[in-house]
């Protein structure tokens, strides 16, 4: 059976602006001459899906992997809920990192561990004080949010690459963050499971009220989950609008995605 794809029209203009996060001026080299990050702008709205779409080595996923700090760069300002994190202690670093999830491409899940294990190793390292009944319930719930709960008791093996992105979203639901980083999402998937997990984003944004980072290369997640892109092209911020206006762009090679 085909699946219907649900997805709420959007209403720009009636969109909370304010800024959750907001990125200024950032620059990453690796190495000697390899500057990746030559100048990036960007902010991401309260309530927002944005996509950042780009050529590979574009610097995609560093600028998002700079927000929490699993690189740094060299220059700029990065502000996470009013907080410059390039500025801020490392304890403070992790409070802010709790509020955010971040979906690897990989969905990076511990292959030792089961499916219930793989979330309650998560959640028990930053809640300490649950019981093991309130534990199993935001597993549970987590899972749902999914829709996998009946694979809880499923090593990472047993699972599909679909599955895998579908719990390592689940992983990150379960701190219950207040942005989202997405880091390639569907990669590697197959057309309908892509759809899925594209949908599921939307789900995630309207029930949880996450803000959300989308880095991909697939122009089907990017048409349904975006409120707005934006383009790197050169180590900065090359396009922005949404997907229709980027669509008929003047700019050849920014309709070069589209086409």
């Amino acid at each position: 059976m085909e699946e219907k794809i649900h997805k709420e029209p959007k209403k720009t203009k009636e969109k909370d602006q304010t800024p959750i996060i907001v990125i200024k001026d950032l620059h990453k080299t690796f190495g000697k001459d390899n500057a990746v990050l030559k100048g990036v702008n960007l902010t991401l709205n309260k309530g927002e899906d944005l996509v950042v779409l780009g050529r590979s080595g574009s610097g995609k996923s560093v600028t998002i992997k700079c927000i929490v700090g699993l690189i740094e760069p060299d220059k700029g300002e990065i502000k996470v809920f009013d907080e410059n994190v390039l500025n801020i202690s490392k304890s403070e670093l992790n409070e802010i990192r709790v509020r955010i999830g971040f979906l690897f491409q990989s969905g990076a899940l511990y292959d030792s561990m089961s499916v219930r294990e793989n979330l309650a190793f998560t959640l028990t390292k930053h809640k300490r004080d649950l019981s093991r009944e309130e534990v199993d319930k935001e597993v549970m719930e987590a899972l749902e949010n999914v829709g996998l709960a009946e694979a809880v008791e499923k090593m990472p093996s047993e699972l599909s690459g679909g599955m895998k992105k579908r719990i390592g979203l689940a992983r990150t639901l379960i701190l219950k963050p207040e942005i989202i980083l997405y880091d390639e999402p569907t990669t590697g998937l197959d057309t309908i499971t892509s759809r899925e997990i594209s949908q599921l984003i939307l789900d995630i944004k309207h029930k949880q009220k996450t803000s959300s980072i989308i880095i991909t290369h697939d122009m089907a997640c990017a048409k349904m989950t975006a409120d707005r892109i934006v383009v790197l092209k050169d180590g900065v911020i090359h396009a922005e609008g949404t997907y229709e206006e980027l669509e008929k762009d003047e700019d050849e090679w920014v309709r070069s995605f589209f086409q």
